[in-house]
């Protein structure tokens, strides 16, 4: 079984995942920290079940790794990214900003992403190679090519009050050259935002793979460039990330 039916899987599982999400606002049971400010909750470990069982059902050989279950290593050449819940403080909160991230990996490459915001039934997804959707329908990134009228997105850190690295002097440079910037708290969300050509632009720090790994090829697909900081090639092991829509991506990186 190849990249088509894990394809079907992802989707599959995605939405269970969000549906779940979606009943489940408001009603968090059990809150625990896994840092000073990086919430798990109950649903967060439920939705991961739902994932993780659909993916055992269908690929018991594949090799997964998942935010709170950590990495399981199967014999097969396809391993799985998972975050169940991108936005955790978000959906705790009760704030309308989070989403289910899944990808998967062949032989080290992604070929495959899905974002799936349950609120707004938003599923964003690509193949590699077979470009980017939003549900059934294609999208492309902005065509906006200066800074000054660029609309980012960033996010902080978990470690941010431990780190001497906080991303914030990198905020003060593009909010006195932007348009505009949102920090809205799922990096996955705002990856697919920048492939819809909602944000122009996303950069981050400290990310984790199963934060990036989805929402990567998604943007890259939608025609966007996805690298570290200094351009450098990005993969889901490293954890600096900027995005954009290419063609404000040389500008990025100055900055940064």
């Amino acid at each position: 079984m190849g990249i088509d039916v894990r394809k079907t899987a992802a989707l599959d599982a995605a939405r269970k995942a969000g549906l779940f999400l979606k009943k489940s606002l408001g009603k968090v049971r059990r809150v625990s920290y896994k840092g000073d400010i990086n919430l798990v909750t109950d649903v967060d470990e439920k939705a991961e079940a739902i994932i993780i069982g659909i993916i055992r059902k269908q690929f018991p050989g594949d090799s997964i790794l998942s935010e709170e279950a950590g990495r399981d290593s199967g014999a097969g050449e396809f391993l799985w990214i998972i975050d169940p819940l991108d936005g955790t403080t978000n959906f705790f909160r009760s704030f309308p900003f989070f989403s289910v991230s899944i990808a998967f990996a062949r032989r080290g490459e992604i070929v495959f992403g899905a974002v799936y915001d349950p609120l707004r039934d938003e599923l964003f997804h690509a193949r590699k190679g077979e470009g980017a959707f939003l549900n059934r329908r294609r999208v492309r990134v902005s065509r906006v090519k200066k800074i000054s009228d660029a609309f980012l997105a960033t996010g902080f850190s978990y470690n941010v009050r431990s780190t001497a690295n906080t991303n914030i002097k990198n905020f003060s440079r593009f909010l006195k050259k932007a348009l505009a910037i949102r920090r809205a708290g799922s990096a996955a969300l705002d990856l697919a935002y920048v492939a819809c050509g909602r944000f122009d632009g996303f950069w981050e720090l400290d990310l984790k793979p199963w934060d990036a790994a989805a929402g990567s090829l998604i943007v890259e697909e939608a025609g966007g460039r996805v690298t570290r900081f200094d351009s450098s090639p990005y993969t889901y092991v490293v954890n600096d990330l900027l995005a954009s829509n290419s063609l404000i991506h040389s500008a990025m990186s100055r900055l940064l």
